[in-house]
């Protein structure tokens, strides 16, 4: 598959890498933030948009929005850790 890259701004992708960092989840925040719809469909949408600036595939930057519109739309809901 082409890559996709030149055709945005020099640095729309590192820009895009930074959100995402900001908006991920990690081991220090995931219990804390695990049950905010609107941030998990946000660190989602920050990853399709990071697919997509990299060139990756259209069904993985479609997947993560699908997977952020449920989010965003409250048809998600965190199933809470397997050991409770």
């Amino acid at each position: 598959m082409p890559s996709r890259q030149a055709a945005w701004p020099p640095q729309a992708a590192p820009l895009a890498q930074e959100l995402h960092e900001q908006l991920r989840l990690t081991d220090r925040n995931w219990h804390q933030l695990k049950g905010d719809s609107d941030r998990r469909a946000a660190e989602l949408l920050a990853g399709a948009l990071v697919q997509l600036l990299n060139g990756g595939t259209n069904a993985d930057a479609c997947a993560l929005t699908s997977q952020g519109l449920l989010w965003l739309k409250r048809e998600l809901k965190d199933p809470g850790c397997p050991h409770r």
